[in-house]
């Protein structure tokens, strides 16, 4: 038969595929090996639809050959087979498919099955390693068997020719190895294996190799002998989807430390079905360790994407939001719609539903793992919550009605974590805010001096011990209309009516000494005043209202905000219950100089205890040694 040239748009757009579309040529076995599924998909549907057509189960397969002496890749299968008529119209128009016209008619029956593959433009992709392409095909309904060649662009023949089985053979002549690409390897028994269990792993049927084994020469006990012998290349059968009360654990464990190089058994497992509008099948996992690198830029976060049991996607990053990108895992769907190189999915509709329903799982499984399993949650934060805090004051807090229940914090209240529900539902009735204190360790918070004042109280503080954790509450502003407050900042209002009356007496009484005091740090605080916050302690530094000391402190220690000038507006309290009170009062009167000396050691006290660095410390310490001498 003379040679049959490609439609234009389809010429055009083998040559674009070929070069282009594909980012990765070794998908070719992956889409040929969709295509004989399909085939073995629809022969299996016949033959129980049509008892002449009848066929065993256990016949239908797909066998790969290598012949390195012709340097030829083949891939055959027990499948429906294609007519003269069936490879025209799916061989010679790129992106023909007889699988969507098939599926089109079973919508109409009332039995559906899985079709996966497709003619078309996966067919073509073997052009990427093979420079001529043989298409041997025997179809089930009949007639003579018929062979397409083509050899790319230039067209394609279709002959008559002689084959005894239904079914279908692709054979690859493979292309010459260039000092970029070795399409050799496609020839080695250790590449193919590695292929089709990376790709095709869980198709449904046998996928078959001749394959090299070495034996014990039965001459020579000390010596081995190779042997040919045929072996399954793929499991077949897909871990999800066996019914859940057939897994045990430790398969679970086994197939993620196995699938996702780990050595730890996961946290949890997330396995469950979707049927409705978008059906899938999800196997998720929260890892029980922090991978090494996940808080760095290298890290790549997704779920691998299979579609009916073939492997599409290793990282689907669309499909998890990046508060939950520490699950790791895999969805099984037959509804996606794939691009023409089924490498990246769609931005469609679908898509974005899918994503809304594996967020709603992993939060709801979250959720219960910290309502039925505290200790393994806790361990499960201890890995990954500073990402959950991280999705709080993202995009300016979009997500912190969905995270703000998963967070936890340690507390002044024995030492342990507590969730902000927690903590709101055991608020003294008196209380209107939620408080919470920041530093390295709960030791060093508890040396603050207002401490002694909150516990007296019998008033709870949260301990912010990572430095994002204000960042998250100034984005949250409050917890159950509970606003959230730092031990440091602002007016801590933790006098009764009768002390805030006796303290303001005391402000106007001292306000000649404070306004001095205030003067003597020459701008370095907006305000000297009388503390409601203080017991033991005689001064502490806090923050007005804005910028808190530990942003301060933070922002100093960060070196892309070094330089900006970034200060919290700063207010010296004093304890007018401190004998130091005293002493100042008497400087006052006695020696005005001798005040701003101790207003200034006082000062800077406040700032070390805050944390804060003094502003020269050398001078403090001259000071602190000049006070000693005088006091003699």
């Amino acid at each position: 038969m003379a040679k049959k040239q490609f439609k234009a748009e389809s010429k055009r757009l083998l040559g674009l595929m070929i070069n282009s579309i594909y980012t990765n040529k070794e998908i070719f076995l992956r889409e040929l090996i969709s295509n004989a599924s399909d085939a073995l998909d629809k022969r299996h549907y016949l033959s129980l639809t049509d008892p002449s057509k009848k066929i065993d189960q256990s016949d239908l397969k797909i066998t790969l050959t290598i012949d390195k002496e012709n340097r030829q890749l083949i891939i055959e299968d027990t499948g429906i087979g294609m007519t003269a008529e069936e490879m025209e119209k799916n061989l010679g128009t790129i992106a023909k498919s007889g699988s969507a016209e098939f599926r089109a008619q079973l919508e109409k029956a009332e039995n559906n099955i899985d079709i996966i593959g497709q003619f078309g433009v996966g067919f073509y992709s073997a052009f990427m390693v093979a420079d001529k392409i043989t298409v041997e095909s025997l179809s089930v309904n009949g007639g003579p068997a018929h062979t397409w060649v083509s050899s790319g662009e230039d067209g394609y023949t279709i002959n008559e020719s002689e084959r005894d089985a239904v079914g279908t053979k692709i054979t690859l002549s493979l292309k010459e190895d260039t000092d970029d690409e070795k399409y050799s390897e496609y020839l080695e028994e250790y590449k193919i294996k590695d292929l089709v269990r990376k790709y095709s792993d869980y198709v449904r049927y046998p996928i078959q190799m001749e394959v090299t084994k070495s034996i014990p020469d039965p001459t020579d006990e000390k010596k081995t002998i190779d042997t040919k012998e045929m072996e399954t290349l793929n499991s077949m059968i897909p871990l999800w989807k066996k019914p859940k009360s057939e897994i045990k654990p430790e398969e679970y464990n086994e197939f993620y430390k196995a699938k996702y190089m780990d050595w730890e058994d996961p946290a949890r497992v997330m396995h469950y079905s979707v049927e409705g509008n978008l059906s899938y099948t999800a196997l998720m996992f929260i890892p029980g360790r922090t991978p090494y690198d996940f808080y760095y830029q290298t890290y790549e976060s997704g779920l691998q994407l299979y579609s009916k049991g073939v492997f599409i996607l290793d990282k689907a990053k669309d499909l998890l939001p990046d508060h939950f990108r520490f699950v790791t895992g895999l969805i099984d769907s037959d509804d996606l719609n794939l691009n023409i190189s089924r490498e990246i999915l769609q931005q469609d509709r679908q898509v974005k539903m899918l994503a809304r329903s594996i967020e709603k799982k992993i939060q709801s499984s979250l959720e219960d793992m910290l309502k039925d399993e505290r200790e393994n949650y806790e361990k499960f934060f201890d890995n990954f919550g500073l990402n959950l805090k991280y999705g709080i004051y993202k995009d300016y807090g979009i997500n912190k009605n969905k995270l703000q229940d998963l967070i936890l914090f340690h507390s002044s209240k024995e030492g342990k974590y507590v969730t902000l529900k927690e903590y709101v539902e055991r608020m003294p009735a008196d209380q209107k805010e939620i408080y919470y204190a920041c530093g390295s360790s709960a030791e060093e918070i508890e040396k603050l001096p207002v401490m002694s004042r909150i516990r007296d109280k019998g008033y709870e503080v949260l301990y912010f011990l990572d430095e994002r954790d204000e960042f998250c509450t100034q984005i949250m502003r409050d917890y159950d209309g509970k606003p959230f407050k730092s031990v440091t900042a602002g007016d801590l209002d933790l006098d009764s009516a009768e002390e805030k009356k006796e303290k303001e007496e005391k402000a106007e009484a001292n306000k000649d000494m404070l306004s001095a005091m205030k003067d003597a740090l020459d701008g370095k605080v907006k305000d000297v005043r009388i503390s409601s916050r203080l017991k033991d302690d005689p001064v502490c530094i806090v923050a007005d209202e804005g910028l808190s000391l530990e942003m301060e402190r933070y922002m100093a220690n960060d070196p892309m905000a070094k330089g900006q000038g970034m200060k919290a507006v700063k207010i010296l309290e004093i304890n007018p219950d401190h004998p130091v009170f005293a002493k100042l009062q008497a400087m006052n009167t006695e020696n005005p100089d001798r005040l701003k000396d101790y207003t200034d050691v006082l000062y800077n006290q406040a700032l070390l205890i805050a944390g804060l660095p003094i502003e020269d410390p050398a001078a403090y310490a001259r000071k602190i040694t000049e006070l000693m001498i005088r006091s003699n």
